[in-house]
């Protein structure tokens, strides 16, 4: 931070939003928060500095108010995920430039006669509400719908092995990897950082043998505190896909690649060392696309259908919030999509139960 304001500064403003920036980058650091996450905050402040065309000693509402509608207005609008993330770093901004254990407001008054103050409020940013915490279309798959699409990649697999092409190897691969993800409820980037060692035995479950369990390295984390780690356990419902992951690690299939012996990567591509999450998703969306469900349905979805089939089976909550690495139960909540079918069933069950306990009242 400038110290002393009787020094003549020459473009004053920009040197000292500078000196902010790097003081509130400081801040972050001390906070344990991830380079990734610090870098891109500060790029957002320079920019709505650049659009408002005023420094934070200037900064009113107003100005954060346009630089949102603008951003909400245009041909294509952010969604409000990432609105309430833009504006939720302009307040942290603001909040520590006007701590007065950092002294900022002291030196822009008698800097600049004017004093930070917080533009952010609860009336002109967007609220978090669970209606706009999961798209509209995105869902868990129905247990027919991964039939279709499962069914699809093993038969694409067979096609172009019985023809001789060599395409039935990355097909191969991509049929696991989708298995994998949804066995285990993982996101895209969990799923694409696997490594072979990310696989161990479960002491309780001696017949998984060596995937009885999986450890998950590179899990979202929190307020940019960089990734974090999880144990996600092998259930019965899933158990199927020991006999995918032994064929693809110890069967000779991984090995194949050219790419293999570059890292410990679980899934190699035809050119890298590791397949990555857009290739994933492409491929995945052309097996969703070939068997005509909605193209709402990606990829992530795969860990909405996990989440959703464990309820329906009558899995613990609290055991499927641990196992998807969600902090809260309310998010695991909005994975849940439970279909009609096990709706109806409950209420069968429920009806048939209280029928009981009326012919049989000490029951």
């Amino acid at each position: 931070m400038l110290r002393d304001p009787d020094v003549g500064l020459f473009r004053a403003d920009e040197r000292v939003y500078a000196a902010m920036l790097d003081g509130w980058r400081a801040q972050m650091l001390a906070r344990g928060l991830g380079t990734d996450t610090i870098e891109a905050r500060c790029r957002l402040l320079v920019r709505f500095q650049e659009f408002s065309g005023e420094f934070p000693w200037q900064w009113r509402p107003v100005d954060i108010d346009d630089f949102l509608a603008g951003l909400r207005s245009g041909e294509k609008p952010l969604s409000l995920k990432t609105l309430r993330s833009y504006s939720n770093a302009v307040a942290m901004f603001c909040g520590y430039l006007t701590h007065p254990g950092y002294g900022w407001g002291e030196f822009c008054e008698r800097t600049f006669g004017d004093i930070p103050s917080q533009i952010c409020f609860e009336w002109n940013t967007p609220r978090h509400t669970t209606d706009d915490a999961v798209p509209p279309g995105r869902r868990a798959f129905t247990k027919a719908e991964l039939q279709r699409v499962f069914d699809h990649l093993d038969d694409l697999v067979d096609r172009e092995y019985a023809a001789g092409s060599k395409r039935w190897l990355p097909l191969f691969r991509d049929s696991v990897a989708f298995k994998v993800c949804y066995a285990y409820g993982l996101r895209r980037r969990e799923l694409t950082m696997l490594d072979l060692e990310d696989f161990g035995p479960n002491p309780h479950v001696s017949d998984y043998g060596h995937f009885g369990a999986l450890q998950v390295r590179w899990a979202k984390g929190t307020a940019g505190s960089g990734p974090r780690r999880r144990t996600v356990l092998t259930v019965p419902e899933f158990e199927w896909v020991i006999e995918q992951l032994r064929t693809w690690t110890t069967g000779g299939m991984r090995k194949q690649f050219a790419t293999a012996d570059r890292s410990s990567a679980l899934w190699p591509s035809e050119r890298g060392a590791r397949m990555t999450k857009g290739g994933f998703s492409d491929a995945f969306a052309a097996a969703r696309d070939a068997v005509g469900l909605p193209k709402e349905l990606g990829l992530h979805c795969l860990r909405h259908s996990y989440v959703t089939h464990l309820i329906e089976a009558g899995y613990d909550p609290l055991f499927v919030q641990t196992q998807v690495g969600h902090s809260f139960a309310s998010t695991t909540s909005l994975y849940t999509s439970v279909s009609s079918d096990f709706k109806q069933k409950t209420v069968q069950k429920m009806i048939a139960l209280r029928l009981a306990t009326q012919k049989d009242p000490d029951a």
